[in-house]
């Protein structure tokens, strides 16, 4: 629940997080509620300040810069890995995502937008077989999705990123001869200004 409100914006990056009021607001003991603050921590989803708090991560645009920059690094991976190990139902499930992508509401909520998005390319990351690669990427776009909850206000906005899925099912599938990275880098150009600013993949 705590996840879904910050991926979804309800819970603003840089908010602070008290463990006794989510507890009352949840109708929960704090012994849950501190675990699961420990692991959104884990996730990077929030920071945690002595003598401060915890507080929603908040990124500037130099951040997400440099996150952009590592995934496109890692994903492009992820994507090699996924094609080499692509089965048909692997195939088929990442078809039906993108489907269903494709064809939710004109205008999507942020809420939507996230889920979707989110699950599509942890769904391409587990086809990698490397948990090693799924917890860093989980843990580097966790918190880009909760930064792109404030920024991506614009229904149109979300609606082109929705659909800006499908050139990564092509590489996947081997309808594609542009380089991972090539892949990555154009799909990162939809939401985020100069992606690829802090890497070493030039235009």
């Amino acid at each position: 629940m705590l996840t879904d409100a910050i991926l979804s914006g309800k819970i603003r990056p840089g908010e602070r997080l008290n463990e006794s009021q989510l507890a009352r607001e949840l109708h929960v003991s704090r012994a849950p509620v501190r675990e699961a603050l420990q692991q959104l921590q884990e996730q990077s989803l929030i920071a945690n300040f002595p003598r401060r708090g915890m507080f929603v991560v908040s990124l500037d645009q130099e951040d997400t810069q440099k996150i952009n920059s590592l995934r496109i690094i890692l994903e492009a991976e992820a994507l090699r890995l996924a094609r080499k190990n692509l089965t048909p139902q692997g195939e088929k499930k990442l078809l039906e995502l993108l489907q269903e992508m494709e064809s939710v509401e004109p205008a999507p909520t942020t809420k939507m937008y996230v889920r979707v998005d989110f699950e599509f390319h942890r769904t391409i990351w587990s086809y990698s077989n490397n948990e090693h690669l799924v917890k860093i990427l989980t843990s580097l776009t966790a918190p880009i999705l909760a930064h792109s909850a404030r920024i991506l206000l614009r229904k149109e906005k979300l609606r082109i990123v929705l659909d800006s899925h499908r050139p990564l099912f092509d590489f996947i599938c081997g309808k594609s001869d542009q380089p991972a990275e090539r892949v990555m880098l154009d799909h990162l150009k939809d939401p985020y200004p100069e992606p690829g600013r802090f890497s070493s993949i030039t235009e």
